[in-house]
């Protein structure tokens, strides 16, 4: 017998989407039959994801937005709806450091950095959440799934912005959870380790890598793809019985390592730092 994940009929909104993990989750839902509406801050790319997925026979619509702004979120969902005839899917997966804003040990962080990270990672994830919430609980319920970071499971050196309001969204995904069960909506969250993109293929040298593998039980790194297939099997009725859950997706990491490897050999001064 062969079990299928079949979203024919489904509507799926997914941001972030136009590289990286969020492109492959749009791909693979639109694989599994889901309508996908794909966001991304830049047209372009949101426009080519769509190509990609049109040429593979599926149905999608390029919404570039900002999702930090408040009524452009709004607009987001309502053109999600306008567009493609309701929203049962949502994945939100913006969230980054943004630019500018580098690694850095926690006592060089200030008030800019800490306010820019969390809107860019907490506040943007608070605000699609909320708009999706409001379209699903008058439509008979859906999935809402939050891409957080596996960060957020260990002391996050040089990064605790950054995981720190990824661990918030993990907290507000529970809450959620919750709040938005008796409207028969599921909110989880996965969490990805270190994971293969075109960007950190870019940026990691050869040594970077093998350190990074080192650290995995698994001995690998994550792939997007999987992650998008993790993706599209939360937003299923597979997964039906699943709410305010975090997946750790992260290739075994998280069991040995305490000190993320790419940023070895900083060190933490308190040499002219400022209480405040």
């Amino acid at each position: 017998m062969t079990i299928a994940i079949d979203h024919t009929g489904r509507n799926a909104l997914v941001t972030g989407a136009g590289a990286g993990i969020g492109r492959e989750i749009a791909r693979w839902l639109a694989r599994a039959g889901a309508a996908v509406a794909v966001n991304d801050l830049l047209s372009g790319r949101a426009e080519a994801v769509v190509a990609e997925i049109i040429d593979e026979g599926g149905r999608a619509v390029a919404l570039p937005a900002d999702c930090r702004d408040d009524e452009a979120v709004d607009a987001l969902v309502d053109a999600t709806v306008d567009q493609l005839g309701g929203l049962d899917l949502a994945v939100n997966n913006v969230g980054m450091l943004p630019p500018g804003r580098r690694p850095r040990p926690f006592v060089e962080y200030g008030g800019d950095d800490w306010r820019d990270i969390v809107e860019q990672n907490l506040v943007q994830a608070a605000l699609c959440g909320r708009a999706e919430a409001a379209v699903m609980a008058g439509a008979g319920g859906g999935s809402i799934l939050f891409v957080t970071s596996g960060e957020t499971t260990r002391p996050a050196a040089y990064n605790a912005a950054y995981a720190a309001a990824k661990a918030a969204v993990n907290h507000l995904v529970t809450t959620m959870a919750v709040e938005l069960g008796p409207e028969e909506i599921r909110v989880n969250a996965i969490a990805p380790g270190t994971t293969l993109t075109e960007t950190v293929a870019a940026a990691f040298t050869e040594e970077r890598m093998a350190a990074l593998v080192a650290a995995t039980p698994l001995r690998r790194m994550v792939e997007h793809d999987e992650l998008a297939r993790l993706a599209v099997f939360l937003c299923s009725d597979l997964a039906r019985c699943i709410t305010g859950q975090f997946l750790l997706a992260d290739a075994g990491a998280f069991l040995s390592r305490s000190r993320p490897a790419n940023n070895e050999g900083l060190t933490v001064s308190l040499k002219g730092a400022h209480a405040r």
